[in-house]
């Protein structure tokens, strides 16, 4: 899958020790035990998680787990919410489940968000790729979706001025948005892209969007000679043109809320929210999740998730890591079971469990 996700990121410290629950691990031949904060979350994420737990024993990966466990269905887990965000501050990176967010208007705001912002983690990286042995309506689909993470829409910003009118403010600024464009561009160069598209809605939201399209059409000057072009495009194209021909895309940078829809059609297109993996990723911290980022209530404890898409999350956390070699047999054995055809669970047209899938990974290292 994708090579470390960005040049800005500090190289990754060992951690320090943690009061959650750990598991130990023998040091390998590779070097030092790595302190990884581990979040299961909630509907399916315990399940997938443990999928990752058993292939990283299998190889003795060097990582210790200093394990959490959060829920976003009440606020009873605040305290836990707290101490996995610094122990996040302690080891430099984790290992996400997503967490649910309640729809009630009194219910807290999302964990899954109050955590990017936070640690500032700003940049969104989802990986859509096409998987040998999977066909689906479109071939050859592969591009990366870079989303900002703190802002926009999604400032929680919110108030009733009037009974029955409700305001929500859309923060933009300049120093956001020239930081995530500049991310997509060297997101681009380190991984051999070619094109940077940049989504927006600034025919309508002049200001707001106009000044994210201008910061990137700015910051795409600089870049010129690299190799890497730019365009734009309005975000209700980009939906058409990403069903319609998907190919055409390589880098795609975007405000928040557009990111959150495209990485749903983009995870659509190649299979479902069980085979993308994804990353949010700042200057000091990473957090490594499911890019589609789908609870599973509907399923959890029935041993019906694909655990791909967190396996392949997983091997790119260990290449964030350094561990390059334990990172490239977990996703090669991935592929390998979906390229065979042999194990496949139920969002992929099969009829295999969780355990099946995890098992067959476990069969090819």
């Amino acid at each position: 899958m994708l090579r470390n996700a960005a040049s800005q990121t500090s190289r990754l410290a060992r951690g320090y020790a943690s009061t959650a629950t750990t598991t130990a691990r023998e040091p390998s031949r590779f070097g030092g035990i790595y302190n990884v904060t581990l979040i299961p979350g909630d509907g399916v994420g315990r399940e997938l998680t443990q999928s990752v737990k058993e292939v990283f024993e299998s190889l003795n990966a060097p990582v210790q787990w200093s394990e959490y466990d959060v829920s976003g269905e009440t606020n009873a887990s605040e305290p836990q919410f707290l101490e996995a965000v610094e122990s996040i501050k302690r080891n430099k990176v984790g290992l996400k489940g997503i967490l649910y967010t309640p729809l009630e208007a009194n219910a807290h705001n999302s964990w899954n968000v109050a955590m990017r912002q936070s640690l500032d983690i700003y940049a969104s990286v989802v990986h859509c790729k096409s998987l040998p042995g999977f066909p689906t309506r479109h071939a050859d689909v592969d591009f990366a979706i870079i989303r900002e993470n703190t802002e926009g829409e999604y400032s929680g910003l919110e108030h009733q001025s009037y009974p029955g009118v409700v305001e929500s403010l859309k923060v933009s600024t300049v120093a956001k948005a020239e930081r995530i464009a500049r991310f997509a561009f060297d997101f681009a160069i380190k991984n051999g892209r070619k094109r940077v598209t940049a989504v927006h809605k600034a025919n309508i939201m002049k200001l707001g969007d106009g000044l994210f399209l201008n910061t990137c059409r700015r910051v795409a000057k600089e870049y010129e000679g690299s190799g890497v072009t730019f365009n734009d495009m309005i975000v209700d194209n980009t939906a058409m043109q990403l069903v319609a021909k998907p190919q055409q895309f390589d880098v795609m940078v975007m405000p928040n809320l557009y990111g959150n829809i495209v990485s749903n059609i983009g995870a659509a297109l190649v299979g479902g929210p069980g085979i993308v993996p994804g990353v949010n990723i700042g200057a000091d911290y990473a957090l490594f999740e499911p890019g589609c980022r789908h609870v599973g209530m509907d399923i959890m404890n029935t041993n019906k998730a694909n655990p791909a898409a967190m396996l392949f999350s997983a091997a790119m956390m260990l290449r964030h890591l350094g561990v390059s070699n334990h990172a490239d047999k977990i996703a090669g054995s991935v592929y390998q079971v979906v390229r065979d055809g042999k194990v496949r669970t139920a969002d992929m047209g099969g009829n295999s469990n969780t355990t099946d899938f995890t098992h067959a990974v476990i069969k090819n290292l």
